[in-house]
C-alpha cells in the first residue's frame, strides 16, 4: 500500500504539473493558428493561385497537396527566438516585447509591532532591490522616535531574506512584541501579505521573509538570454573549454557517431536482408533483434563499461549496438516490403536470383533503409552524448556535463542548441542523398 501512496503522490504532482502548462500549451497552439491564418490570408491577397493545386476539390487527406512550409518554419525558429528573448529579458528585442521582469530598485512597507498591554507602533522597512553579485550598502534611513525603529534591507534579484525587526525594535519577541500588520493589512504566522513590490510573509517564529517580486522573466541560472549564450559561443571557439576548441569537442563527437553507426549499418543491413530473404536466418535472428531492440543503449552502458573500458572503443560499440537493431530491422522491413508482383514479373523475365537482388530487391527496399538510417543516426547522437558523460575528456557531451557541475548554463544550452544543429544538418544530408539514390521513392 505504501508503494501504491507514493505512485498516487508522484501522479498528482506529474498532473499538477501538466495541468499548469496547459495555458502556456493553448496560447502557443493559438499563436501557432493564428499565424498559420494571417499568412494564409496575406499570400491569398498577394499572390492569388492559379495552378492545378488551386484546382483540387479535395486537398484534406491528399499526401500529394500537404508539403513542408518553408515560411512557417522560418516563422516557427523566428517565434522561439522572440519567446525566448522575451522570457529573459534579451537586449536583442525592444521592451515592450520582454514579459514582466522582476522588480528592482528601492521600495518600502511598513509593519505594525503591537506589545502585550495592546501598545501599537509602525516602523518602515527600506528595501533596495539589486543584481545579484553587486555590493550594495543598506539605504541609510532614521530611526524614528516610537519603539518600532524604522529599518533597511538589500535583497538580491529573484532572492527573498530574513528581516529580524527585533535586532532593531526596543522591545523584542521575548518581551512579547508581535507583529500584527503590514501596510495596515493584518498578518499572522504562515500567512502573507501583498506590497507594493513583492510580498511580505511571516514565519512561524514572527519573522518577516520578505520576496520581492520575480515577475515571468527567469533567472539568467535557469535560462540564460540568446546573447548570453552567442557570447558564450564566441568565447569557447576562441579560447577552448577544458583544453580542447570547440571544434575538437565537436568533432569526436560527430566521429564517434559516424563510426558507429556505418559499423551497425555494415552488419544491420545485411542481417535484415537475411532475415527477410530466408526463413531460417528469420527464425534464428528475429528472436534476439526483437529482444535487444525495446533494449534503450543507455541501459547498456554499464555493461559496455565493464566489456571495454571507458575509452573510445567502449563509446563505439555502444554507438554500433545502437545503429544495429534499428538497420537490421529497417533493412528487413525492406526486403519484406516489396511487391511479389515485381518479383514475379522478374522471374517472367528470365531474371536470376541475383539479379532479382540487384534490380529489383535492393531498389525497392533501400527507402525503407533511409528511414531506418535517418532514425539509427539521431538515436546514435542522443546515446554519444549519455555516453560522454562518463569518463570522457573531449566531446559535446563532456562539455554539457562538466558545464552543469558549475551551473553554467550558457555553455549547457550551447551545446544543446550546436547537438540540435548538427543532428538536423546530417538528417538534411541524408535526406538529399536519398532524393538522388532513391529517386523513386513514392512512385510506385
Amino acid at each position: 500500500m505504501k508503494v501504491f501512496g507514493e505512485l498516487w503522490t508522484e501522479l498528482l504532482a506529474v498532473l499538477s504539473t501538466v495541468i499548469y502548462a496547459i495555458p502556456y500549451i493553448a496560447g502557443y497552439i493559438l499563436l501557432i493558428l493564428a499565424t498559420m491564418f494571417l499568412w494564409s490570408f496575406v499570400k491569398r491577397m498577394l499572390t492569388p493561385k492559379h495552378d492545378y493545386s488551386s484546382l483540387k476539390t479535395v486537398t484534406f487527406g491528399d499526401e500529394s497537396s500537404v508539403v513542408s512550409n518553408t515560411a512557417a518554419s522560418v516563422i516557427s525558429v523566428i517565434l522561439i527566438f522572440v519567446l525566448w528573448g522575451s522570457f529573459t529579458g534579451s537586449k536583442l528585442l525592444p521592451g515592450f516585447m520582454h514579459v514582466p521582469g522582476p522588480f528592482e530598485g528601492e521600495s518600502s512597507f511598513t509593519y505594525t509591532s503591537t506589545l502585550p498591554d495592546g501598545t501599537s507602533d509602525d516602523a518602515q522597512v527600506t528595501v533596495l532591490v539589486h543584481p545579484v553579485g553587486e555590493d550594495v550598502a543598506n539605504p541609510v534611513v532614521e530611526a524614528g522616535d516610537g519603539f518600532a525603529k524604522n529599518d533597511s534591507m538589500t535583497i538580491g534579484v529573484y532572492r527573498s531574506a530574513l528581516l529580524r525587526v527585533a535586532d532593531n525594535d526596543d522591545h523584542t519577541r521575548d518581551q512579547g512584541a508581535v507583529i500584527t500588520a503590514i501596510d495596515g493589512k493584518p498578518i499572522v504566522a504562515g500567512e502573507n501579505v501583498s506590497v507594493s513590490f513583492g510580498q511580505v510573509s511571516m514565519t512561524p517564529k514572527g519573522t518577516l521573509n520578505v520576496q520581492p517580486s520575480a515577475g515571468w522573466q527567469m533567472e539568467p541560472i535557469w535560462l540564460p538570454s540568446p546573447e548570453a549564450v552567442w557570447k558564450r559561443l564566441g568565447e569557447i571557439a576562441n579560447d577552448g573549454y577544458r583544453n580542447s576548441t570547440l571544434a575538437e569537442h565537436l568533432g569526436f563527437s560527430l566521429f564517434r557517431v559516424i563510426v558507429g553507426f556505418l559499423l551497425g549499418s555494415i552488419v544491420g543491413i545485411p542481417l535484415g536482408y537475411a532475415m527477410g530473404l530466408s526463413s531460417w536466418f528469420r527464425g534464428w535472428f528475429d528472436p534476439i533483434v526483437e529482444f535487444m531492440r525495446p533494449v534503450p543503449p543507455l541501459a547498456l552502458i554499464p555493461l559496455v563499461i565493464i566489456w571495454a573500458g571507458i575509452g573510445e572503443v567502449g563509446k563505439i560499440i555502444l554507438l554500433f549496438l545502437a545503429a544495429l537493431w534499428i538497420m537490421a530491422i529497417a533493412a528487413r522491413s525492406g526486403v519484406s516490403g516489396v511487391r511479389i508482383s515485381k518479383v514475379h514479373a522478374a522471374y517472367s523475365l528470365g531474371a536470376s536470383r541475383w539479379q532479382i537482388m540487384r534490380h529489383v530487391i535492393i531498389p525497392n527496399s533501400l527507402p525503407e533503409i533511409f528511414t531506418g538510417a535517418r532514425v539509427a543516426m539521431g538515436v546514435c547522437w542522443g546515446t554519444v552524448v549519455a555516453a560522454e558523460l562518463v569518463a570522457a575528456e573531449k566531446g559535446a557531451g563532456m562539455m554539457i556535463m562538466v558545464a552543469s557541475k558549475f551551473q553554467s548554463t550558457d555553455i549547457v544550452l550551447m551545446g544543446i542548441i550546436l547537438i540540435g544543429i548538427i543532428g538536423f544538418s546530417i538528417d538534411m544530408l541524408m535526406r538529399w542523398v536519398e532524393r538522388i539514390m532513391v529517386p523513386w521513392k513514392g512512385k510506385g
